[in-house]
């Protein structure tokens, strides 16, 4: 599936939720973004406490927008180390036969001894290159033109509406900052707990992914929306892209791709898992 490369990108999968922090921060905003990165930073840590699922669809259109192929892929997302692990459950919606169910499961087995092995260094430096990831947040206050638009209903709660525009000439400096700067757009941030609730932005420029192998037009269409899970954290409840793109500079690839994210369950910190035999 040519989008879940992007998706699953070092760093992408939190993309989307950044994006609205991204997006809400101007002079009014301020405050207002500040406490809602910091807020972030905490769901951002206690992800670590949640296995889910998540359900990627992606359909391949014609020239004239009509479907001409979908696939799905749904993944269990667990926690193996410390850190994430993703093994492949069902694909177009049925599970997998039971030749490919083992394959995955033998994938996992190993890479559950692989981990038990990881020295505290290795652990500490995976942890180190995960949180570098969001560096990008720094840069965010300078690479766009904020309005506050006023307020809005989102699920029965105020929220913020904010619009941003990329500022022009901004040369970003890391490499997740590159892929936002050339998108305009609006952000919901909810006014009782300052938690990004909805963005919804379009590409005002080219974007580039894995060292520019595949290139997503100008106009395309991105969303997200978080949702509050146990009453003391929000995660993921979808995500969209619905755009053209070029696969290396040469295959033209006109697609959308709609992900859900589900099933969040706590993960404990004492539990373990075991290969199968």
């Amino acid at each position: 599936m040519s989008y879940r490369l992007l998706w699953h990108d070092e760093g992408m999968r939190w993309l989307f939720p950044l994006l609205c922090g991204a997006l809400a921060c101007g002079q009014d905003a301020r405050e207002i973004i500040a406490k809602s990165i910091q807020r972030d930073y905490l769901n951002f840590e206690r992800l670590k406490d949640y296995t889910y699922t998540q359900r990627n669809e992606e359909r391949t259109l014609d020239s004239k927008g009509r479907v001409q192929k979908t696939e799905t892929e749904t993944y269990d997302v667990l926690i193996l180390g410390g850190h994430d692990y993703e093994k492949l459950i069902a694909r177009n919606d049925k599970p997998l036969p039971e030749k490919d169910a083992r394959k995955e499961q033998d994938k996992m087995d190993k890479e559950i001894a692989r981990r038990e092995h990881e020295s505290a260094g290795e652990k500490a430096k995976l942890e180190k290159e995960r949180r570098e990831r969001r560096k990008f947040l720094n840069e965010v206050p300078d690479a766009f033109n904020f309005k506050l638009l006023g307020e809005e209903q989102v699920s029965g709660k105020s929220a913020w509406v904010i619009e941003a525009e990329p500022k022009p000439g901004y040369q970003a400096k890391e490499r997740l900052a590159k892929v936002i700067e050339h998108l305009r757009g609006k952000v919901w941030i909810d006014q009782s707990e300052y938690q990004w609730v909805k963005v919804e932005a379009q590409a005002a420029g080219a974007l580039s992914f894995g060292f520019g192998l595949l290139k997503i037009e100008p106009g395309a269409a991105l969303r997200f929306e978080q949702t509050r899970v146990n009453d003391e954290v929000w995660l993921p409840a979808s995500a969209s892209i619905h755009a053209d793109a070029r696969a290396a500079f040469l295959k033209h690839i006109r697609s959308e791709v709609d992900m859900r994210f589900q099933g969040y369950r706590k993960f404990q910190t004492d539990s373990t898992f075991v290969p199968l035999q």
